[in-house]
């Protein structure tokens, strides 16, 4: 069969060839660059837990070594310390590095993956699609008509596979704009993350209203400062004078030695595809929607989409059309995508309108402070990620479901496991390989042999129920699971959501809720495709 064609050679569309990779699905990278980002420092991404654990599972590189774990996070009102977080374990930290050093991981991964081709200065300028596959053409000195079974636009913001496709983006234009400064320099606190809002020295006008500091690796800090409605032009000179008015006022009243690296301007856009499948077409990350005010990152939202596709598009690459499982992937992640932007939409006019704040959250100054901390944080309807509770995939009432304190559609917890082989492992190190995963939660077994207790109680039948299953399944064995009673059985996704907790061993519940999440019968299936592609 075909590999998958992906446009587009950044973050997203590289790891979702190596997701692809992963179940054994051959892609062609298209890139239309040299194969080599241009190094800038002020072009910074902040990834949360579960997309910063999704790019070390599939690069094989822990971000400690390349990027900065914040140690904490502190907001300010004024001189008035509003709120401190402190990251010891307890809560998970951002992950805040370079978007070029983070590319040039995921090249590298790609480089040693044999599955995987990078075509470089191939721009594509036609696209063809008909019932068996797709049929892309890159431009060039010897233009290339590529063959693929499907093809995923990641090629951002001006995307030419979306506009190839007829595809709208309707949205706004401009909703925010932040002055950025990336430097090395000596702050009065080390490695942790600062929103500051009416600073006390703010003597340049109501852009200096709001400034964020973010920690990078070797001492260099990227600034971002909020700017007032308009277009007006950000001059060297004015950037000079925020920033050493910012630092002097974090410093004491004297500016400390800084070298500037890099400076930019960061505008913020809301868009989101009208469609994001068209038959063997699909859009992931800046190509299908454009996010980023109050600390929600797109390139976060850009990897839960590829995370999402990649395993539907693999089922479908080995076992034939599942049509109803890829139409699932618009389904889910555009009601994801739209209710972060409603969110950010409402919230906007309440955090930077000044005033009738009260009417929205109760207490100006902490409601504010709140909402801004929740969005950058990953908390909240601002930044936590999205649940796929209204999912076309999840099953109808199970007899034996039980509530654990992960809602069906959620990500699950990551917990120490069992795999099948006796080691213990990591549950989060078990997804993206494209079986499902059902977790059995055991008191008491991590302190036995997995051959002591394999064979014992519930496990036979259990094991059973597994192997008959409409879908590849791994077993695997917790001691303890959030919220979840012992003999609780969980039956996961291979992007890490749950898509039910059982009371016990249910064969016909588990099988029903198999079948449900990868999109139900393969025959009715390739019927209900067939009949598309005649209409």
């Amino acid at each position: 069969m075909d590999p998958v064609i992906v446009v587009g050679a950044g973050p997203v569309g590289l790891t979702l060839a190596l997701a692809l990779a992963r179940q054994e699905v051959p892609c062609v990278v298209l890139d239309e660059g040299p194969g080599k980002d241009e190094p800038r420092a002020a072009r910074t991404v902040v990834l949360r837990e579960d997309t910063a654990a999704l790019v070390e599972r599939l690069s094989g590189v822990p971000l400690d070594h390349l990027g900065t774990h914040w140690a904490g996070w502190r907001s300010m009102r004024r001189k008035q310390v509003m709120r401190e977080v402190v990251f010891d374990g307890g809560e998970p930290s951002p992950v805040h590095l370079a978007q070029h050093v983070l590319t040039g991981a995921l090249r590298e991964a790609c480089a040693g993956e044999r599955l995987v081709k990078i075509a470089v200065e191939s721009r594509l300028d036609a696209l063809e699609q008909e019932p068996s596959g797709v049929t892309a053409h890159t431009r060039g000195p010897k233009g290339i008509w590529w063959r693929g079974s499907y093809l995923v636009g990641c090629d951002g913001p001006r995307s030419t596979v979306r506009k190839l496709q007829d595809i709208r983006f309707p949205g706004r234009t401009a909703v925010e704009r932040h002055a950025v400064a990336a430097l090395r320099t000596e702050l009065p606190w080390h490695d942790e993350a600062l929103l500051h809002r009416m600073p006390p020295w703010r003597t340049s006008g109501p852009s200096a209203g709001e400034v964020t500091a973010r920690p990078l690796p070797d001492g260099v800090w990227r600034l971002d400062w909020l700017l007032p409605p308009g277009k007006d032009l950000v001059t060297p000179e004015l950037l000079l004078t925020r920033i050493r008015e910012t630092l002097a006022g974090w410093s004491g009243g004297t500016v400390p030695a800084y070298e500037l690296l890099d400076t930019g301007v960061h505008t913020v856009h809301h868009r989101l595809a009208r469609r994001w499948r068209a038959d063997r077409v699909f859009l992931a990350g800046d190509a299908a929607h454009l996010l980023g005010a109050l600390g929600t990152h797109g390139l976060d939202e850009g990897l839960r989409d590829a995370d999402n596709l990649a395993w539907k598009l693999a089922l479908a690459w080995h076992h034939g059309p599942h049509e109803a499982l890829l139409d699932s992937y618009q389904s889910e992640r555009r009601a994801v995508v739209a209710a972060r932007l409603r969110a950010a939409d409402q919230a906007l006019p309440v955090l930077r309108g000044g005033g009738g704040l009260r009417s929205y959250v109760p207490g100006s100054a902490k409601g504010h402070d709140t909402l801004l901390t929740d969005g950058h944080l990953g908390h909240g309807q601002l930044g936590a990620p999205g649940a796929y509770a209204d999912s076309p995939l999840a099953p109808g009432e199970l007899e034996g479901e039980t509530p654990v304190d992960t809602a069906p559609g959620a990500p699950v917890t990551d917990v120490r496991v069992t795999a099948e082989d006796g080691t213990f492992v990591r549950l989060r190190d078990r997804l993206g390989r494209g079986p499902l995963l059902v977790v059995l939660i055991a008191p008491g077994t991590g302190v036995w042999e997995r051959k002591h207790w394999a064979k014992a109680g519930l496990m036979p039948r259990l094991a059973a129920a597994v192997t008959a299953l409409p879908h590849p399944a791994e077993l695997l064995v917790a001691e303890s699971y959030p919220g979840a009673a012992a003999h609780t059985v969980l039956l996961v996704r291979p992007d890490g959501h749950l898509v039910t907790a059982l009371n016990g061993v249910r064969p016909k519940d588990l099988y029903a809720a198999a079948e449900a999440v990868v999109g139900g019968p393969v025959k009715a299936q390739a019927k209900a495709g067939a009949s598309v592609g005649a209409s």
